[in-house]
């Protein structure tokens, strides 16, 4: 295991303040919210762990890049940028910018997706698994079994189960337009793909002749896990281990706002050209001309300086074990988390937790309310909420309900992450006080962003 840097690789040239609330402050606040954390004002959350996406602290060399990008309409030389950045990273040959990853998930399964088709995935995550319904297609996931397994400690549990896929593609090959593969998988626990998984789900879509695109927004994280857990790549390079990964794929999407290090912005990439000029179209319609897509010239040159910077061993060694510092010390509380630690945040079993919280009325959702009202921590129900409703209108019970603690990169100090602790050991202090929660308003796609809620049993707070 690579060890964590003495001190974070970087020195810190700006601050922002941080507003500190009270306890009853914060009951109000996430009262006043509907019990919803996406809720809630910024400037009232001490410390936001709901996403890494888009609230990474951008170098200076990256600000650098703002000041000179290049905003024309058509054949912007930050376009040229980001490109050959790309080119340089991924080896893909065609790329379309996006205003982010969702938006490169749309235009892809626009010019791929029919009605009724399947896609298999390891496990889909949110918007993911929307846009495949949107387009009325029908979301697998085949990730292996042990994935669903909080304690197991195996070293990639976000491997797709290729027996299962090799069975799908025999008995269903007309009906999967594309495979896709998510590193690491977000919604095991930040969990990465082997390797040897991605070769071999590589193999099995050559051998059906599917096209294997990769959700890539972690690829950096992913390739770090390789390095430190996969034989044979212990003395690789980051960049060369990326290169093989992606060697394997067709294409893929990007949310550039996680492993990009930027605040906005996202790419599709392929270097299959028929893919390339079918999604055009639909790029050209709801992002913008294909040399910007739906992107400044700005973000894209800081995209284009990030996707180099990411790749440096030194500062994924630091961010990574940053997330095993929170982890540790939670442990050490007794709080169960999956098992082992993620790359881009630190998963909290809810379902174990909150025992008494029946999945009706959604454990890990009440749990994320309960470390903001403790600490001013706001994390982000990873569970049946999330899962939002089967096409027969019940809900689809999540396997597993986790509360996700997803740390921003080079934003938050150690000191934060002992915060974050003081609250989860709060909270499992008074753990059967806390009650379950159900609707009270309820969106009828992704419904965790803007849902409202109530706790169960007429309380008017929560924690009494």
């Amino acid at each position: 295991m690579l060890s964590r840097p003495l001190a974070e690789p970087y020195r810190i040239k700006m601050v922002e303040p941080l507003k500190i609330t009270t306890r009853e402050q914060r009951q109000e606040l996430i009262k006043s919210a509907g019990y919803n954390p996406f809720l809630l004002k910024s400037q009232d959350v001490y410390i936001d762990l709901l996403t890494d996406s888009g609230t990474s602290a951008m170098s200076d060399n990256q600000w650098a890049g703002l000041l000179l990008g290049d905003e024309s309409y058509a054949g912007s030389r930050s376009f040229d940028s980001l490109r050959q950045a790309v080119q340089d990273v991924f080896g893909f040959d065609y790329v379309l910018p996006t205003h982010q990853g969702r938006a490169a998930e749309n235009i892809l399964f626009l010019t791929m997706v029919k009605e009724g088709q399947i896609v298999p995935n390891n496990m889909h995550f949110d918007t993911t698994k929307a846009h495949v319904i949107q387009k009325r297609g029908r979301p697998l996931d085949l990730v292996t079994d042990i994935a669903y397994v909080a304690s197991d400690t195996s070293p990639f549990k976000g491997d797709m189960d290729t027996h299962k896929l090799d069975q799908v593609l025999t008995n269903q090959r007309d009906d999967v337009p594309l495979v896709m593969l998510t590193i690491t998988c977000n919604s095991a626990g930040g969990q990465p793909v082997s390797m040897a998984n991605i070769r071999e789900v590589s193999k099995i879509c050559k051998k059906h002749g599917v096209p294997f695109f990769i959700d890539a927004c972690r690829f950096a994280e992913n390739a770090f896990f390789i390095r430190e857990r996969e034989r044979g790549y212990e003395n690789a390079s980051i960049a060369d281990i990326v290169r093989e990964m992606f060697s394997y794929a067709d294409g893929c999407t990007m949310s550039a706002k996680k492993d990009a290090l930027v605040n906005i912005g996202g790419f599709l990439a392929t270097r299959d050209e028929k893919i390339y000029r079918a999604a055009m179209v639909w790029c050209v319609l709801f992002e913008g001309f294909p040399t910007y897509g739906g992107l400044a010239g700005r973000d894209m040159e800081a995209i284009a300086r990030g996707l180099y910077e990411v790749l440096s061993l030194d500062y994924l060694a630091e961010r990574i074990g940053q997330v095993r510092y929170l982890a540790d010390r939670l442990r050490e509380q007794g709080i169960p988390l999956v098992e082992p630690t993620g790359g881009h945040g630190v998963y909290i079993d809810a379902q174990k937790m909150l025992s008494h919280i029946p999945k009706e009325q959604f454990p890990a959702w009440a749990l994320s309310v309960a470390l903001y009202v403790e600490g001013g921590v706001r994390g982000v129900e990873i569970g049946s909420v999330l899962s939002g409703r089967r096409p027969d209108g019940e809900n689809d019970y999540a396997r597993m309900e986790l509360v996700r603690l997803a740390i921003p990169r080079r934003v938050y100090t150690d000191r934060h992450m002992d915060v974050v602790v003081a609250a989860a050991a709060a909270v499992r202090d008074k753990a059967s006080a806390i009650p379950g929660f159900r609707f009270v308003e309820e969106p009828p796609i992704l419904r965790h962003f803007t849902a409202k809620f109530e706790p169960v049993g007429g309380r008017t707070g929560v924690l009494f």
